[in-house]
């Protein structure tokens, strides 16, 4: 089992210095080998298009600004902090999980969009996407704050990777509830928190509300809810849910990231395991067992 974290570093300044004609062939090029996130979805699948539709950098504008960008993380070892990160947490994983079988992992880091409105401001520059067995995307823009916490976002995906992986958690879309992603989400900051601790490991989006008593009450409402079209309302919030067009709930940007922390450390401190050791926990025993713990 290994993980490749892709060279996209020279491929993106070879996009983005390049004729405009020949940008869209370039970008799926460098896009084609993290094709296999998308194996589930129905019919053909244009990785360009999917590529701008998750606001991944542009291609036809800005791109002095995302040069600019890239050599920022070029400058912090953005790709190689990458790969030791995860090499070290599967070790530890490994250690956690007796009999785990994880599979080799692609990893996608990709620029956003400095233009994109909802990337830069209520997602903070940063999106990440590690549910698929085999896959892990990031979109990122370099804000100090998410350089400084790189190893702990790369850790976070791979937590979801390997408990939605073969062996592991079913992620059965026709059945899977809302208290499991915010689970899932809660145990991928726990793992980010265990390596790198509270500081670093917390996602951004969720730390606002992490101590608001209402938001954790109105998520645990929903905890019951299935079909993933409602999911972004109750994890990313009314903001999330507003900008692909989905029902709010009522919930501000990250109240599931919020809430997921608050009942996977009540799991933890009342079973003493570690969220490496609970990698692949079921999470309404999750749920009860921090919502007896009060």
């Amino acid at each position: 089992m290994a993980i490749t974290v892709l060279d996209t570093c020279s491929a993106m300044r070879r996009i983005l210095q390049a004729p405009m004609a020949d940008r869209a062939g370039l970008l799926r090029s460098m896009l084609e080998p993290n094709a296999g996130m998308y194996r589930y979805y129905p019919g053909e699948i244009d990785l360009v298009s999917v590529h701008h539709q998750t606001s991944g950098f542009p291609i036809d504008r800005d791109e002095e600004r995302c040069l600019d960008a890239l050599d920022t993380l070029e400058a912090a070892g953005a790709w190689e902090r990458m790969q030791r990160a995860l090499d070290d947490a599967l070790a530890v994983l490994l250690e956690a999980t007796p009999g785990l079988k994880a599979p080799d992992i692609t990893v996608l880091f990709v620029l956003g969009d400095p233009a994109d409105q909802h990337f830069m401001g209520p997602c903070l520059g940063l999106t990440g996407f590690g549910g698929i067995s085999g896959n892990i995307a990031i979109t990122f823009w370099p804000f100090p704050e998410n350089v400084e916490r790189l190893e702990a976002t790369a850790v976070h995906e791979l937590h979801h990777n390997l408990r939605f992986s073969p062996g592991g958690v079913v992620w059965n879309p026709a059945t899977v509830t809302v208290g499991e992603h915010v689970v899932s989400e809660g145990l991928a900051d726990a793992f980010a928190r265990q390596l790198y601790g509270d500081e670093l490991g917390h996602t951004r989006i969720g730390v606002p509300h992490l101590h608001d008593d209402a938001v954790f009450d109105k998520v645990l409402t929903g905890l019951d809810v299935t079909g993933m079209e409602n999911f972004t309302a109750w994890v990313h919030g009314d903001p999330g849910a507003e900008h692909l067009g989905v029902t709010p709930v009522g919930l501000p940007m990250g109240a599931g990231y919020a809430a997921g922390n608050r009942l996977v450390d009540a799991y933890l401190a009342a079973t003493g395991r570690t969220a490496a050791q609970a990698l692949h926990a079921d999470s309404a025993e999750i749920i009860a067992t921090a919502l007896r713990r009060g």
